[in-house]
């Protein structure tokens, strides 16, 4: 698994090759029914998912933390090229789809825009994440950017329930 972070430090990118080919790592993160299985933190569920995958078309969820706390999420789609990448906006939400600040950080950007890449590599797939806050406030960017160990942690704990629920598959 690879990070780097922009030398601005406004960008946050980890990466890392799985052992699947890309097309089942796209229906991994394109199906909700597949998402609900390793999708979030380590340690957590998804408890509720719809997903209307189409630009302009939104996923919305809801994970439960190992301690029991609801988090719902939102990303609204930008541009799908398939099987090669997706972007859309990131955001923490409300159970109803509103906007909301991250329950534990409310210096958090509220939108950061994700690009997820997908890329061939002799039957496997190397899959990239990029995040970059969308008109943060100066207090917003600075949390993101001192954010850079809990997004790794956070990241890695997601990327190794994706890689455990590929060789399911």
């Amino acid at each position: 698994m690879n990070t780097k972070e922009n030398a601005d430090k406004s960008t946050f990118i980890i990466s890392r090759v799985l052992n699947a080919p890309r097309d089942l790592v796209w229906k991994a993160c394109t199906r909700p029914e597949r998402m609900t299985h390793w999708w979030g933190p380590k340690g957590s569920i998804v408890r509720v998912a719809k997903m209307d995958f189409r630009v302009g078309g939104t996923y919305h969820c809801c994970m439960r933390s190992p301690e029991g706390v609801d988090v719902w999420g939102k990303f609204v789609y930008r541009e799908i090229v398939e099987p090669e990448r997706i972007v859309f906006v990131n955001s923490f939400s409300d159970e109803d789809g509103g906007m909301a600040r991250h329950p534990l950080v409310p210096t958090w950007p509220l939108e950061v825009l994700s690009t997820f890449t997908f890329a061939e590599k002799k039957g496997k797939t190397l899959f990239t994440i990029q995040w970059t806050p969308i008109n943060p406030a100066n207090e917003e960017r600075k949390t993101f950017e001192e954010g850079t160990a809990g997004m790794n942690k956070g990241w890695t704990g997601t990327l190794d329930q994706l890689t455990d629920f590929l060789a399911r598959k």
